[in-house]
């Protein structure tokens, strides 16, 4: 009788053992075919919504906000400031204050996922495995949880949303350490259009009244 218990205990571990893994090889699969995708075009124009809300501290905020991409460049407005990466430095424009502020990208030092990352973070950093999927408009959305390796992240995870036709991403919903809960859904997505190439380069000439921030 022992011996047969231990071995429904064995069988019952193994096959739990075994879901656990394809679960987590049928994220992955979804995952590099995504970016896959999304590196096989030349370039990537988005529209999205952003909304952040803390419970605990009664903060609500929405807004929108455009992307371009490409390569490893990209251009971004949000919060009425643009964000220029050509690849070495970023720009971050402040019409407000009138103020450039000049920097090195370090993405690792990030406590949290920027829109300009939004389709490439997942790419290190986290381990996965398959969530829900949901009805979006007629469109399976297959989620994905993703979280962090580190255990010092804000970030306690993200539900990454995947349009698995398109194989495209639909949102994400970052949920932090702290409460706060950030959504980022995109509501446009073209691909290899053709981009006057001068939006992903900072020209000084246009921005002389602005007090110029060079930190790096």
């Amino acid at each position: 009788m022992i011996y047969r218990t231990s071995l429904l205990i064995i069988v019952l571990l193994s096959c739990f053992s075994l879901n656990a893994q394809s679960s987590k090889e049928q994220a992955k699969l979804i995952l590099d075919a995504v970016s896959n995708q999304i590196r096989s075009y030349e370039n990537i124009s988005l529209s999205f919504k952003y909304a952040l809300v803390n419970t605990e501290e009664n903060i609500q905020q929405t807004t929108k906000g455009s992307l371009l991409i490409r390569g490893n460049k990209y251009r971004i407005n949000i919060l009425g400031m643009t964000r220029i990466y050509d690849g070495k430095k970023l720009y971050t424009i402040s019409p407000e204050d009138e103020e450039v502020t000049i920097s090195k990208e370090d993405l690792e030092s990030e406590n949290t996922i920027s829109p300009a990352d939004m389709l490439r973070f997942y790419e290190s950093g986290y381990d996965y495995e398959l969530d829900i999927v949901q009805n979006v408009m007629g469109k399976p959305i297959q989620y994905i949880k993703l979280i962090p390796i580190d255990n010092k992240n804000e970030i306690n995870y993200v539900l990454l949303g995947i349009d698995k036709k398109k194989k495209h991403i639909h949102n994400l919903i970052e949920v932090g350490a702290n409460s706060t809960k950030t959504t980022l859904t995109i509501e446009s997505f073209n691909t290899s259009q053709i981009l006057d190439i001068t939006q992903f380069t900072f020209d000084p000439t246009v921005y002389k009244d602005y007090y110029i921030n060079e930190l790096d």
